[in-house]
Formats: C-alpha cells, sequence, structure tokens
C-alpha cells in the first residue's frame, strides 16, 4: 500500500460537478493498493498518517501530529501510484490491485483512519472521475509505501 500525504489548508473532491468532500486543516491522502495489500498495512499505515507529525507547533516547528491539531482528512483512491514508468513512456498500472480487490481493502482503510483518528474521514468514490482540489499547506507531501517500513 502506497499513500502520497499532503497537509493541506484546504481540500475538496468533485464528482460530476458535484463537491462530495471538503476539508480545512488536515491531510489529503492519496491511497494505491497492490494485490498482496493486506490488514497489517492498512493498520500500519493508519496509525502512521495520524501520527505524523507535519503539523506546525507553537514555535512554528512541525511537532504536532493531525491528532493533535484535530485535523481532518479525505482519502482518495489511485491506482496510478504504481505505475511502472521504467520501460517506454506508456505507463502500465499491472501492479495495481483490480477492483475486486482493492475496493474492500480502500473501505478497511477508510474504516481504520476514522476509528484511529476518532472522527469521519471524507472520500472520494472508488473508480470514479474526480476533480480534486487542494491547497498544500508549506508545502509539504510525504509519500509512504507499507512494503518499505524503514
Amino acid at each position: 500500500m502506497k499513500v502520497v500525504i499532503q497537509r493541506v489548508s484546504e481540500a475538496s473532491v468533485t464528482i460530476d460537478n458535484e463537491k462530495v468532500a471538503a476539508i480545512n486543516q488536515g491531510v489529503l491522502v492519496l491511497l494505491g493498493i497492490v494485490n498482496d495489500d493486506t490488514l497489517d498495512d492498512i493498520k500500519w499505515l493508519s496509525n502512521k498518517i495520524v501520527n505524523l507529525r507535519i503539523f506546525e507547533d507553537d514555535q512554528g516547528v512541525m511537532n504536532t501530529s493531525l491528532l493533535d491539531v484535530g485535523g481532518d482528512a479525505i482519502v482518495v483512491s489511485q491506482f496510478t501510484l504504481h505505475a511502472a514508468t521504467k520501460k517506454g513512456n506508456r505507463p502500465s498500472y499491472i501492479k495495481a490491485a483490480k477492483p475486486d480487490i482493492a475496493i474492500s481493502l480502500y473501505e478497511d482503510f477508510v474504516k481504520q483512519l476514522n476509528a484511529d483518528l476518532g472522527k469521519t474521514v471524507q472520500t472520494g468514490k472508488f473508480g470514479a472521475d474526480m476533480k480534486v482540489a487542494l491547497v498544500n499547506d508549506g508545502p509539504v507531501t510525504i509519500i509512504i509505501d507499507s512494503k518499505n517500513k524503514e
């Protein structure tokens, strides 16, 4: 499981000209899933996201977490995070999990993040053509892969 976490001062997701998610301070999480992702990947990533110290404290140092600041989150499915670009110019998405596997893992991830954050996480819609808008605060953008727990 791979995520791109962006610290935002605001973010939203629009589908068919309807805004389906909107937050102010928090994180936008782009989530890519592969076939061998498990509940362990979900738990580890969710815990990492809510406790990652990427928000500024009173001294302006990134020393507080999403939990500490009471921030919100939007999760958007993003199979293109697993694009293979080594050969040729057309990305291959062969590593990305197919919907029959990915949908349930995506839903489980959102449930886990809800529980760990202690509030409802907003989402896009799996597989939909989404327009994602954000104001990246900092900018702070972090990529985490659950297969690389260094």
